[in-house]
């Protein structure tokens, strides 16, 4: 029964003795108290580390040593023997010192921000950043290999014996020690990135040309490489604030940095034959995006040559236990710093709690060949929207070899066979497809290139339709397929009828991305649930089958839509589309009305051909793939929409001839430490005379979810238009200001503000041509007195999964005019989020 553990013992003992020297353990003052931030150093050396808030620490190196240095501003330093290369769980007493204590502050308080030689020289590297680094040259350019990696943590008996892992024990041989937590881990992803990029600091663009790609082997390695490279964004430790987790941490080189920390000169020391100072920071209060650790600073040029990162445990941020971080830089000459090597790791948990098991998620990256003001024409930075190259995924070993600027240790050369062989599993391959159909929302047929989905949609209901099942599907042949069809049929139980929808679309050329798309759909549909209209011929509205609302939506149509179009992308994130669609429209539900007045009486039936023309841009958008379908790796950019649409009356027998013009632009803001502001806005205009189904309908929301660009406290069609201007501004504080209120600091909640508007108008000849006198006909009022306004406050990452939102209307719900004018609700979303 313990031969297992006995072997996995066996395992780590030989594992344990790969790096030459390890230590672990803790420090107290006399009085058996923990001390943070002490310094362990490996004497004779600048590799060390600092306590944590518990004491605790651990420290490790490929190298031989034979003595650590313990030291503490104001108590006395130890000189500690290692008799062993493995040395765990030892224990140290610290005395002050008592010469000392009436001259130094010790380094366990709040530091003093007056006259403080560790902010003096802060001072300095403020003055001297921009003279440091790349800046310094009008173009750049130099080689890059990165490394990222994947491994569950804290391997132990328990594990190794589990369900999960049996028939798959023989993936244990890999297992090895954390250097930076002293925990076990085994790797279970490895994807290895070399190459070139190029950077005009004039015109500020940079480029990253891929030369060559190896990865552990899975088909859709892509997926997470993006995941880490979003997650790790670059960044220039000399910024005010460093994004990590789509949060905002205060830099210790900022200059909000004297509020946010504590600084203390702990050391000098010569580092590559420069003369350095070791500052050690840490964060002055609790709950707040800070770091703790230290670095060195060159005496002359005030240059960082080492700093490390380690985020305080009582960060409000979900789901990471331990974010550590390393940079090193090279020293080309007196005044010349720059990155040499960039270490990242995360330890993503479910509990923040020490003993819970998580997974390792690391990105080393390594910069060299440093080239400087050699220009490149502008367009050079502009080219290339499509740039797969099969050939940069399939290099030899030789290419491996000599273009690695740090070799693989035994461990990373293992994993790759590890997982070839872990691939040839049956029960792996059940895991692995699980996962895919969880992320995807699709299952997978192995024997034929169909997908069955999403999943997600099989079930709806809505007040027409009573219940409803779909089922769907795709082809998928791999993740950069050329084409791909898709088609779903459903059926609603009240109506009793079946829908159907498909769609195909086709990349014509790689370079432009061209494509043409068409499909055809007969659905039941709630029309004006945005305002900016949806190309996505297969797109149907989360309040088509909303389960309960705040009242009852019975104001949902049956569409026919048929469409063709094609669209290209000349330049990078700039997209131009032309397309046309026919489309009938009539009311599903015998208590909501379309119908319009022509010269022959009331029509129920709207026919209508359109034809549009629309621009998209996506500044600094990054997308993953190369097919006809792409996925984006990250979600920091801008959205701007543009498109002209045409009705025509003389194609097709249509009903109507109208322009309708529609702008939209959406904007993530990185307001420093104050969290993140997103804002929207809207404008359109219909020239010429429509029915209702034609209209712009202001999106209200009759659920109890918190849907973005919605109006919570509208019902649907309470307000039409055919003149908007629009505004939604919401704003994530992520804790800001409730961090620093003592009973709720310790629940990490996060502040939700939003503000949402509209102003609209309705011409007189739409009035007339929609006003029928029937009793289901809906009223056409526009917001035209006074823009419409509402606003939320909203309290986030309840159980750190769950948001609440309390909306209030803020005009237009006087009780005799608007007698049901909804003027207070509670809105709520639940999603997981860093």
């Amino acid at each position: 029964m313990n031969i297992r553990l006995l072997i996995a013992l066996f395992f780590f003992g030989i594992f344990s003795t790969i790096a030459q020297t390890k230590v672990s353990g803790y420090v107290f003052d006399e009085f058996n108290e923990p001390l943070s931030f002490v310094n362990i150093i490996f004497k004779g050396s600048t590799q060390g580390t600092i306590t944590d808030e518990n004491g605790k620490f651990y420290l490790e190196s490929d190298e031989t040593w034979e003595a650590l240095t313990v030291s503490f501003i104001g108590y006395e330093t130890l000189s500690i023997p290692l008799d062993k290369k493995v040395n765990y769980n030892l224990k140290f007493t610290l005395k002050e010192e008592a010469a000392e204590l009436d001259a130094v502050v010790i380094i366990s308080g709040k530091q003093s921000k007056k006259n403080n030689p560790a902010i003096d020289l802060l001072r300095k590297i403020w003055a001297n950043k921009r003279s440091n680094g790349l800046k310094q040259f009008k173009q750049f350019e130099y080689d890059k290999y990165e490394k990222v990696e994947f491994d569950i943590n804290t391997i132990d008996s328990t594990l190794i014996k589990s369900k999960l892992f049996r028939g798959m024990e023989f993936v244990f041989d890999e297992v090895d020690t954390s250097r930076v937590t002293g925990k076990t881990y085994l790797p279970m992803f490895i994807n290895e990135a070399v190459s070139k990029v190029y950077g005009d600091n004039v015109i500020n663009k940079t480029k990253e040309v891929l030369e060559g790609n190896k990865n552990s082997g899975f088909s859709d390695n892509q997926v997470i490489i993006d995941f880490v490279d979003d997650l790790y964004s670059d960044f220039n430790v000399y910024d005010n604030y460093l994004k990590f987790f789509d949060k905002s941490f205060v830099s210790p080189l900022s200059k909000t940095g004297i509020n946010t920390y504590n600084y203390v000169l702990s050391d000098s020391a010569y580092v590559d034959d420069k003369w350095c100072y070791n500052i050690i920071y840490y964060p002055r209060r609790k709950n707040e995006l800070t770091f703790k650790g230290d670095f060195w600073v060159a005496d002359t040029t005030y240059a960082i040559k080492e700093i490390n990162l380690q985020a305080s445990k009582s960060a409000n941020i979900n789901w990471v236990k331990e974010i550590y971080i390393e940079q090193e830089f090279e020293v080309l000459n007196d005044s010349l710093f720059l990155v040499k090597r960039d270490y990242m790791m995360s330890d993503f948990a479910f509990s923040k709690k020490e003993q819970s098991r998580g997974i390792y998620g690391k990105r080393t990256t390594l910069y060299d060949n440093y080239k400087f003001d050699i220009e490149k024409d502008k367009k050079f930075y502009e080219r290339e929207v499509y740039n797969y190259d099969k050939d940069v995924y399939d290099r030899d070993d030789a290419f491996w070899e000599e273009n690695r600027l740090e070799s693989l240790n035994k461990d990373e050369k293992g994993v790759y066979k590890m997982l070839d062989t872990l691939k040839t599993v049956k029960k792996f391959k059940r895991l692995y497809n699980l996962g895919s159909i969880l992320a995807s929302g699709y299952i997978e047929f192995n024997t034929l290139p169909l997908d069955y989905g999403p999943i997600f949609s099989t079930f709806g209901f809505n007040e027409v339709e009573g219940l409803r099942l779909r089922a769907g599907g795709r082809t998928y042949f791999g993740r950069n397929d050329l084409w791909r069809l898709e088609g779903f049929m459903a059926y609603g139980f009240s109506d009793d009828k079946f829908k159907y929808g498909i769609s195909g679309k086709w990349l014509l050329d790689k370079k432009s991305r061209l494509i043409i798309s068409g499909g055809n759909r007969r659905d039941v549909e709630q029309i004006g649930a945005s305002l900016t209209t949806s190309t996505d011929v297969l797109g149907r509205s989360l309040a088509s089958s909303s389960v309960v609302g705040t009242s009852t939506n019975d104001k949902l149509t049956s569409i026919n839509l048929t469409s063709l179009a094609i669209e290209a992308e000349p330049w990078r994130n700039v997209i131009f589309r032309l397309g046309g669609n026919y489309r009938t429209l009539e009311s599903a539900s015998p208590t909501f009305s379309l119908d319009y007045n022509t010269e022959n009486g009331i029509k129920s039936e709207i026919k209508q051909f359109e034809s549009s023309f629309s621009v998209s841009y996506f500044p600094k958008r990054k997308m993953t793939g190369f097919g006809v379908e792409r996925k984006t790796a990250n979600d920091d950019f801008a959205r701007i929409f543009a498109q002209v649409s045409r009705g025509d009356k003389s194609i097709f027998n249509s009903d109507f001839d109208y322009t309708k013009v529609q702008l939209s632009y959406t904007q993530p803001w990185q307001v420093g430490g104050f969290g993140r502001l997103t804002t929207t806005v809207e404008a359109g205009k219909t020239f010429g005379e429509v029915p209702l189904g034609l209209l712009s309908v202001i999106p209200g929301n009759q659920s109890y979810f918190s849907i973005y660009n919605t109006f919570s406290q509208l019902d649907f069609y309470e307000f039409v238009s055919d003149t908007y201007t629009s505004f939604h501004f919401e704003h994530n504080f992520n804790g800001r200001f409730f961090s620093r209120i003592p009973f709720l600091r310790k629940f990490n909640l996060r502040e939700i503000v939003s503000i949402r508007g509209v102003w609209g108008e309705m011409s007189q000849e739409n009035i007339n041509l929609n006003n029928t006198g029937l009793p289901n006909a809906i009223p056409l009022v526009a917001p035209s007195n006074e823009p419409y306004y509402e606003y939320s406050l909203g309290v986030g990452n309840i159980f750190k999964v769950f948001r609440i939102d309390f909306n209030f209307r803020g005009n237009y719900k006087d009780n005799v005019e608007y007698p049901d004018a909804r003027k207070f609700g509670v809105t709520g979303s639940f999603g997981f989020y860093f």
